[in-house]
């Protein structure tokens, strides 16, 4: 009893002092000395390790951004004009927006899970069985292929593990390949609910206790059952267990945006940082792809959800709702393609945002039974988090209100908006660089979404109006781009948004040295036009598109190999990287190639050796590029598991990454 009545106190304690620092009025000369005593200690733990530092600097971001945002609503709303109230209360109704997204996301991340692998436990015998599901709607065969092999030598009992093509493409070739393969084929006679009907259509044909997903280009590696299963003989209500998806592949934002050569890939901060967040409070998504569900949790929900062409959060909010409970295993064991064109990756985020926008309007988390409080604001902040679009084109717009319109859009002096908005935009900087750990580059946040936001408005506000409006579209894979382009149609909002900026910063210019307009609010203006200008020259930069010729990715990979030579000499030695079509293999300083041709080369993996014919593609810096010559059936089969299914395939997937991106700058 005592321990309550401390802990209340101490509660009622921490309320009070939270109230007096957001709401305690200062003038000029008091807002800035608080704010240097929220930003120096920020600032200082930054530099500390320790969890205990991340929640500080985090609780000193809230307190900071809900200062601004309490002051922003009281003192700076005072519009004399009708336009300058709708522009004013548009800029406050984004910040209001983006406060909202910090204080969830932080709420969201903040405390990480972390889940270990689970061994399997009993004998063969005993484990559940799993049927693995490969669904494809229009892609290439050879893309299939792969993924197909080496699911197929997943280390799993052979008596408990099938694997099936799912084609809703309904093609001869695909039926023909799995009865050469061994694996099972199933289709059906319509396409209704896209990709969730595709599976639906699949459950009662099949019987697996588990259910094991991966889109038609994630190939898995041998390991995915062995480090999975175990979580679910663990816990008998754990209906899902989601694991990364990693792609092997440049996404076409870092490939074209040559300026900075080791940017993280976008999908990285949430399967690094978000999904291990939304573990702790169990609200892990299901990402549609590289995961394992439970039959019994489908068969309670009836299926996967197709009244949203999200269909993989969907379905999990749904499990979640019924009291089943969600995983998230964050280790990479299977890897895809990424989207190969700007206009491929904007289209894939569309139907994202529309996907979440209808579950925002039809199954809304805040309402309806089965869902805790923490699991509930973390489905919020994923189907809000679309809703950045209009806001961020606020954010980029608003200093043209006043440079071209002299309208007002904060009713405050601009020393004042400095020291209200500097502990708020730091303390956000901090603590966001503190719980995304690099996975995230700061400014390129802002780009980010700004390349995007444009493209996504339409889709997020008629989705808002019309929910069952939309269709699922699939995400093209594995195509070729055969010359460097500038893709203009991705961009002309933005270049249309630079033009409009440009006049604005001259006007300002104008105004500036005239002596037209208060100095202080015409730099103010100034800087955040530039700052905006900034942001948006770099999206349209990435939309020169860089030429991508190879239908095979080629991936990092040192796997010890021997050259078989036609003089009968072999050489021992390992590859720089490795596709299904060909190797990049080392030659020792002392060996010349000039006279010698390479025959076969034997690649070595878990003890095996597998000789496949090769054909030199091209010799230079020791390295002699070798592509393959016509292979069996079953030396394909063996290849990719040898490229994409070892075990620790992709354990050193960053350093892989970075190279590849060094490569391509």
């Amino acid at each position: 009893m005592l321990r309550l009545v401390g802990l209340c106190v101490g509660l009622l304690l921490a309320s009070g002092l939270a109230a007096a620092v957001i709401l305690t009025p200062l003038d000029l000369k008091g807002q800035w000395i608080f704010a240097f005593g929220m930003i120096v200690p920020m600032a200082l733990l930054q530099f500390r390790p320790a969890r205990r530092a991340t929640l500080i600097i985090c609780l000193i971001s809230l307190l900071a951004s809900t200062r601004y945002i309490w002051w922003r609503a009281t003192n700076t709303l005072s519009f004399d004009q009708a336009l300058e109230l709708f522009l004013g209360g548009g800029l406050f109704l984004a910040e209001l927006f983006a406060w909202l997204i910090h204080v969830l996301g932080l709420m969201q991340t903040v405390w990480p899970l972390r889940r270990p692998p689970v061994s399997i436990e009993g004998d063969d015998a005993d484990l559940p069985t799993v049927d693995i599901y490969i669904p494809t709607y229009n892609e290439d065969l050879s893309i299939v292929q792969s993924t197909v092999f080496a699911a197929m030598a997943i280390d799993y009992p052979h008596d408990k593990l099938r694997v099936y093509i799912l084609d809703d493409g309904r093609r001869p070739e695909f039926r023909r390949f799995a009865q050469y393969a061994g694996c099972g084929y199933l289709t059906r006679s319509d396409n209704k609910h896209a990709k969730a009907g595709n599976m639906n259509a699949a459950l009662p044909k099949t019987n697996g206790e588990l259910i094991c997903i991966f889109d038609c280009d994630h190939v898995a590696t041998r390991a995915f059952l062995q480090m999975t299963v175990g979580w679910f003989q663990r816990d008998p209500q754990l209906a899902l267990l989601q694991t990364p998806h990693h792609f092997y592949s440049l996404d076409p934002v870092q490939r074209n945006f040559t300026l900075v050569g080791d940017l993280p890939g976008e999908g990285e901060l949430f399967y690094d940082v978000v999904q291990d967040g939304n573990d702790f409070w169990n609200a892990s998504f299901f990402c549609g792809s590289c995961a394992v569900i439970r039959r019994s949790a489908l068969d309670d929900v009836g299926g996967f959800a197709g009244e949203t062409v999200t269909e993989d959060a969907h379905t999990a909010l749904k499990l979640q709702r019924k009291g089943w409970r969600s995983a998230y295993l964050n280790i990479k064991l299977s890897a895809g393609l990424a989207t190969e064109k700007l206009a491929l990756h904007i289209g894939q985020r569309a139907r994202w945002a529309r996907g979440m926008t209808q579950m925002l309007r039809i199954d809304n988390p805040l309402f309806g039974p089965g869902l805790s409080l923490p699991q509930r604001l973390c489905y919020l902040n994923a189907m809000l988090h679309f809703q950045f679009p209009l806001p961020r084109i606020v954010f980029l717009t608003s200093p043209l209100a006043f440079l071209l319109a002299d309208q007002s859009v904060i009713f405050a002096a601009a020393p004042m908006i400095f020291a209200y908005a500097a502990p708020h935009l730091f303390g956000a900087m901090i603590a966001t660089h503190r719980i995304q750990g690099g996975k995230r580059r700061l400014f390129w946040s802002e780009i980010y979404e700004s390349l995007l936001a444009f493209h996504l408005l339409r889709p997020t506000l008629e989705t808002l109006i019309n929910p069952k409006g939309g269709s699922f579209n699939v995400t093209a894979k594995g195509g070729v781009i055969d010359r460097s382009f500038f893709d203009y149609s991705s961009v002309v909002p933005h270049m249309f948004v630079i033009v409009l900026l440009v006049i604005g910063v001259v006007f300002g210019l104008v105004k500036m040295f005239t002596g037209y307009a208060e100095v202080w609010t015409v730099v103010m203006n100034l800087a955040w036009s530039v700052f905006s200008l900034l942001i948006l020259i770099s999206a349209v930069l990435i939309a020169r598109e860089t030429k991508q010729q190879r239908h095979a990715v080629r991936v990092e990979a040192a796997l010890p190999v021997t050259l078989y030579f036609d003089s009968g000499a072999l050489v021992d030695t390992e590859t720089e990287d490795a596709s299904i079509g060909g190797l990049a293999v080392r030659i020792p300083r002392d060996m010349d190639m000039a006279d010698k041709v390479v025959t076969d080369v034997a690649i070595r993996t878990a003890g095996e050796s597998l000789v496949l014919p090769v054909k030199v593609a091209g010799k230079s810096n020791g390295v002699v590029r070798l592509s393959f010559a016509d292979l069996t059936f079953e030396q394909r089969r063996a290849l990719s598991v040898a490229v994409f299914g070892r075990s620790d395939a992709w354990e050193d997937a960053d350093i892989k990454l970075e190279n590849a991106m060094v490569k391509a700058a």
